[in-house]
């Protein structure tokens, strides 16, 4: 009998136990019946004959056999016992012949307890072994706001599409991102993955994973095995790693670490509010730029997904653009892309610009474009490449935006002031980051000056919206006599319906106009570049992302205000300006309450940054709702899975 590989076992488990007293674990399995106290369950589901993953296999159903075991399964009772010999004879038949007799399992937010089979589980994990054959009965627990929960039922509806058991998520939205990598059609009302699908992904993962945990990944105890192999196929393409061998995937994971050290942090982006301070070295302010050297021009490069003369947001960063080309002349060149409407394009267009136009800089201009941004980045350290969006953790790329809510309150406060009917309106085109912050201080600075004012809130991308021309004509009916429409004018459709304007049966009259000075933007991050103060401005460590996000105080936002508003009125918008540049105000303070009548801040203290990035509800001086993505036009839905603030409804994933 295998006396001998018992006491290995055995050895095991006594190791595991003292690692697990040490940080105050357990050292035996855990137990579900402890687990299940006060647990609300729903129900159980009989799933039937499964393989199941023996690393998701972390208990027994009932204490009763749970002593005889170290908390990684291995035997920790004496060699002379019962159980010693019948585990050694176990060990014995599964080298023979192998183990094939099932055991009985509950499953349980995707662990696994055994109810029969405890030995045969430890033989198996003692040998390695990948998974073990079991009758499995799910337990399903009631669904709450508990993440955990949320993500389990994110799993139980995946695991119905796939069949796939052994990979696991720490975030929500991760398991719908791997079918979408995998290029699974989600619009297919009865998605069933085939053999040959479960096969690939099968083999692709396991061949990561035995990377992964050759480089100590197990170490990043915040990330899972799957968030790593999803941030692995979202940069090389799933296809390409399900060709990669064992030597390449090493290779591109190694060339992926400090992703996962990020990842593994699990902490908020590191948000940049101002711009760093740049200085000359010493040695050019003493003696001066009297002799330059000339040197070859930075290439920088501008990615749009269209003609920016069709979008009023495109077009605001072409202005940015032919700033820069006028404030640093021949010390740069830039390039612009209008054609990268879909991933591939924009990772061809960006590779082309490195390789053929020894681009040094790559500003991407949308939050679409993130996932082609880091898998650029990732291929080519050498080259600088950030994407405009909000609240996105890549350590690999740095990503910027502009903080409108400080020029939408002052706007709110205008509205507020002028409105004789105290019905405003406001138009809303995506709802995600930072959209729904500028919704709220619109509306905060309305109510300030005005506590009776109500701001209407319409979506101008729902699919069942009626036509912006009928949106005007109700807010009209309405008696909306303001509303914050576009930051921009669209010149291939110019129209006098941008800013924040006055209503009328007529034309508009416009009263002011919110603007980011991306130029200003550029040009700061771009002389961190010249300046040699790249670097300098980076985190301490490199598990951080960077995240730029100006405001008011660098002079990237501002208010526009037109001559028809009064001195007196124009003179206090523009106090409360300086008093937002100085911090001696914040718009996100005081007593601010939901649609609900929940508190979300009181006097004297003012909601954290990261909240505002993230504010996924509306104050309660407005009227309307934040929609789903499943309400949503097929183009601003895609935008919103990305990046958008509020899930779509939850679906009950059924019986398995």
């Amino acid at each position: 009998m295998s006396y001998v590989d018992y006491e290995k076992a055995k050895k095991l488990g006594e190791k595991a136990m003292k690692a697990a007293t040490a940080v105050g674990k357990s050292p035996n399995p855990a137990v579900l019946d402890e687990l299940l106290v006060g647990a609300r369950i729903r129900g159980e589901v009989n799933l039937g004959l499964v393989n199941i993953p023996l690393d998701r296999v972390v208990g027994t159903a009932n204490v009763g056999r749970s002593s005889s075991f170290a908390c990684n399964f291995m035997p920790i009772l004496e060699k002379e016992t019962e159980f010693a010999q019948k585990w050694s004879t176990l060990c014995d038949a599964h080298m023979e012949e192998g183990i094939h007799d099932p055991v009985k399992v509950y499953e349980y937010l995707n662990y696994y307890y055994v109810v029969e089979g405890n030995k045969r589980v430890s033989v198996l994990k003692y040998f390695d072994a990948v998974s073990i054959p079991a009758m499995v009965t799910r337990k399903i627990p009631l669904k709450t706001d508990d993440p955990e929960i949320r993500i389990y039922y994110e799993f139980m509806d995946f695991y119905r599409k796939t069949g796939v058991n052994f990979i696991w998520f720490s975030k929500e939205g991760n398991f719908q991102k791997l079918l979408e990598e995998t290029g699974t059609d989600t619009t297919a009302p009865e998605l069933t993955w085939t053999d040959e699908q479960v096969q690939n992904l099968t083999s692709a993962y396991y061949k990561f994973s035995k990377v992964y945990e050759d480089l100590d990944g197990k170490e990043l105890t915040e990330l899972t095995t799957g968030d790593a192999f999803l941030a692995l196929i979202t940069v090389y393409d799933y296809d390409t790693v399900l060709e990669m061998t064992g030597a390449q995937i090493k290779e591109a994971t190694t060339k992926m670490w400090e992703e996962f050290l990020m990842l593994n942090q699990d902490t908020e982006v590191t948000v940049a509010m101002d711009p760093p301070e740049t200085k000359k070295p010493l040695l050019k302010r003493v003696l001066g730029n009297s002799e330059p050297k000339k040197s070859r021009p930075l290439n920088i490069a501008f990615i749009y997904d269209r003609d920016p003369s069709t979008s009023d947001w495109l077009y605001a960063h072409e202005l940015g653009r032919n700033h820069i080309k006028e404030v640093f002349g021949d010390k740069v060149t830039t390039l612009k892309i209008t054609t990268a409407d879909t991933e591939e394009k924009t990772v061809e267009a960006m590779e082309e610009l490195i390789e053929k136009e020894g681009t040094k800089v790559i500003f991407t201009t949308t939050s679409q474009q993130i996932d082609a941004s880091l898998k650029v980045a990732v291929a080519h350290p050498e080259v600088k490449v950030l994407n405009c969006s909000l609240n996105t953790g890549h350590r690999y790329i740095r990503t910027y935006y502009a903080r409108l809510y400080e020029a939408k309150f002052l706007s709110g406060m205008l509205a507020g002031i002028l409105t004789k009917t105290n019905r405003i309106g406001y138009l809303a085109d995506y709802p995600i980051y930072g959209i729904t912050a500028n919704i709220n201080a619109f509306a905060i600075g309305a109510r300030m000056v005005n506590p009776e004012v109500e701001v209407r809130l319409e979506w101008t991308t729902k699919k069942d919206e009626i036509s912006r021309e009928a949106l005007y004509q109700r807010f009209y009916r309405d008696g909306i006599d303001y509303i914050s429409d576009q930051d921009m004018i669209t010149p291939r459709h110019a129209s006098r319906k941008f800013g924040m304007y006055r209503l009328t049966d007529l034309q508009p009259v416009n009263i002011a106009m919110p603007v980011v000075n991306w130029g200003v933007l550029y040009e700061r991050l771009i002389r961190m570049v010249i300046d040699g103060a790249w670097e300098k401005t980076d985190t301490p460590t490199d598990d951080k992302a960077i995240n730029y996000w100006w405001g008011l105080s660098s002079g990237v936002i501002d208010v526009i205000l037109s001559e028809k508003v009064p001195s007196a009125t124009a003179r206090l918008v523009e106090l409360m300006k300086q008093m937002i540049i100085s911090d001696q105000f914040a718009p996100f303070s005081g007593d601010l309450k939901d649609q609900t009548g929940e508190v979300k801040c009181t006097v004297g203290h003012s909601l954290p940054i990261e909240e505002i990035m993230t504010m996924n509800w509306l104050v309660d001086n407005v009227t309307g709702e934040i929609p789903v993505a499943e309400s949503l036009k097929e183009k601003a839905r895609s935008i919103v899975e990305l990046k958008g603030v509020r899930k779509d409804e939850d679906e009950d994933p059924g019986s398995c």
